[in-house]
């Protein structure tokens, strides 16, 4: 029953003022308050009042569907685990802009990594008319800023940790979070000890197949949820077996979290368009290649695996790594490396910088080019500005202003943007279409981080990707028996990292890396790789077909 409660004074009030005009407002005063009175009301709970507010951004039907589960069902704590490129920040922004519409979330903690604190700031401006203030000092005066978004590095630096775990924050957002898989982490205990209404952790990488790791995240959002980690995790392993208790598992888990799938989605606004480029090694190349094998012999595998991964690469890599090589050696052990530095400063320019600066130069688009080393990206600078190419540099060692300058230059300037593998994670260039992948990564997973740079919600050409392999050594191996065989580059796989990680004998990038340097000969490295690409062809066809 409710109790209605009638105001005494209203009357008495109005009598009062009816009898003193000067304390009457005008007309149109009065309809400018009522007009602000309606802008403060919450016309209806259902749906999203903040879709009316953004008329300017065109949110996919997706997208609503995951605000409006976590505002409506959710009670405001989610894990957003869309596959890559399809939005989960655009999610996050709509989330937090309904919570602002409806006055229930006004102090707001963004903790993204520091490569993309201004991204978020700019996205948060741009897209949803929500002013973010971005720390840059020691002194940092959170108490005043509404919405802050910062790192967690910086967060929980000494100077900052004790004032913001005493804020209560109506609604916290942590960017790229299955890197808090491990409760053991300081990253982990300061997000654990944040005072947060409501929580959203946002990865494209979700962990399902560690119980540990999946227990962790779900106990930021709801301590005590799933119950303790020990008894968890006894109660799943006794059971694996048992299906109703597994569904259960997934039950729980599905109501704290949203993943959706780019083939369920209907974003094919824009198409994959590969090509293997398997490039062939000059005499000298392929000798010294061949030569690095005897390393075999008198040195730890790892040794050789490294080099020839480099030589493959670029000259410039491999000598670096023979210079360090040498400098932590024995004197005996000197000789060996004098003679491959000697020989390598003997090699032509590298196959694969040629071929890179035909395509480039044939195309005359802007391209992202990726490289697993530093000294290759280097080289790869300085080679196509001796063909008259603009490039620019994204390393990970660049401080956050570096890289949104990088990235300026990038779209408003140069041709080319060279990136080692922290280009594959956060930065968005749907402005480019183009990509070289001139190095390939071991782990497909890190390739489609890579792809998803462009192949994103708002791409609106078709992707087109290169993939470089030297034929007859350790690239041509990854990429005919792993990439071109799984087709990998043209479909992205739902759950493909679960698949890698659960791999027996340990996880898919040391599987590789055990097969080729252990490894006596090329038939026993194409026989492993085969059994390995077996496994995870038939565990990517067993999801294709119960999906």
């Amino acid at each position: 029953m409710i109790e209605i409660q009638k105001d005494q004074s209203f009357i008495q009030t109005l009598t009062n003022h009816l009898d003193h005009p000067d304390k009457l407002t005008n007309w149109d005063g009065f309809k400018l308050a009522y007009q602000a009175a309606t802008f403060t009301t919450i016309p209806q709970f259902d749906g999203l009042l903040a879709l009316d507010h953004l008329p300017h951004v065109d949110f996919l039907e997706h997208q609503v569907d995951a605000a409006n589960k976590v505002v409506h069902q959710m009670n405001g704590r989610a894990i957003l685990a869309d596959e890559v490129g399809l939005g989960k920040t655009l999610e996050a922004g709509l989330i937090l802009k309904e919570y602002m519409i409806r006055g229930i979330a006004k102090k707001i903690l963004i903790l993204t990594p520091a490569s993309l604190v201004n991204q978020w700031v700019q996205e948060l401006n741009e897209k949803f008319y929500i002013q973010a203030a971005s720390p840059r000092k020691k002194q940092a005066a959170w108490k005043d800023w509404d919405v802050t978004v910062t790192s967690i590095d910086m967060a929980k630096r000494e100077a900052h940790r004790e004032e913001i775990l005493s804020i209560p924050y109506d609604l916290i957002i942590i960017d790229e979070a299955h890197k808090l898989k491990n409760h053991q982490t300081k990253n982990y205990q300061f997000v654990q000890s944040l005072k947060k209404t409501y929580c959203l952790l946002l990865t494209a990488t979700p962990i399902q197949n560690k119980l540990s790791d999946l227990f962790n995240l779900i106990s930021i959002l709801k301590p005590g949820y799933l119950g303790n980690l020990t008894d968890f995790k006894k109660k799943y392993q006794t059971h694996a077996k048992n299906n109703g208790n597994i569904e259960h598992i997934h039950s729980l888990v599905g109501k704290m979290m949203i993943r959706n799938r780019r083939k369920d989605t209907g974003l094919d606004a824009s198409k994959r368009e590969v090509v293997n480029e398997r490039l062939t090694f000059t005499e000298e190349e392929a000798a010294l290649y061949q030569e690095l094998e005897t390393l075999k012999r008198n040195h730890p595998s790892f040794t050789w695996l490294t080099l020839a991964k480099e030589l493959c690469s670029s000259r410039e890599a491999c000598y670096m790594s023979l210079k360090q090589m040498k400098s932590n050696a024995e004197s005996e052990s000197e000789n060996i490396y004098d003679y491959f530095i000697e020989k390598i400063g003997q090699l032509p320019h590298h196959v694969k910088a040629k071929r890179m600066a035909e395509i480039i130069e044939q195309s005359g688009e802007k391209f992202i080019v990726f490289t697993e080393y530093r000294a290759t990206q280097f080289y790869l600078q300085w080679y196509l500005q001796q063909h008259g190419i603009s490039s620019v540099p994204f390393s990970g060692k660049f401080n956050k202003s570096k890289r949104d300058w990088m990235k300026q230059l990038f779209k408003n300037k140069a041709q080319v943007m060279i990136a080692t593998e922290a280009g594959g994670e956060g930065i968005n260039l749907q402005f480019c279409h183009q990509m070289i992948n001139y190095d390939l990564p071991w782990n497909p997973m890190r390739l489609e981080q890579r792809i998803g740079r462009i192949h994103r919600f708002g791409q609106e050409k078709n992707v087109k990707i290169y993939n470089f392999a030297i034929e007859n050594t350790i690239e041509d191996h990854i990429m005919r028996m792993l990439y071109e065989k799984i087709e990998i580059f043209k479909n992205a796989v739902g759950d493909l990292d679960l698949i890698l990680e659960q791999i027996p004998g340990g996880s898919f990038d040391q599987q590789v890396q055990s097969i080729m340097s252990q490894s006596e000969s090329q038939g026993e490295i194409e026989i492993k790789m085969n059994n390995l690409v077996s496994y995870v062809e038939y565990s990517i066809n067993e999801r294709r077909e119960s999906s």
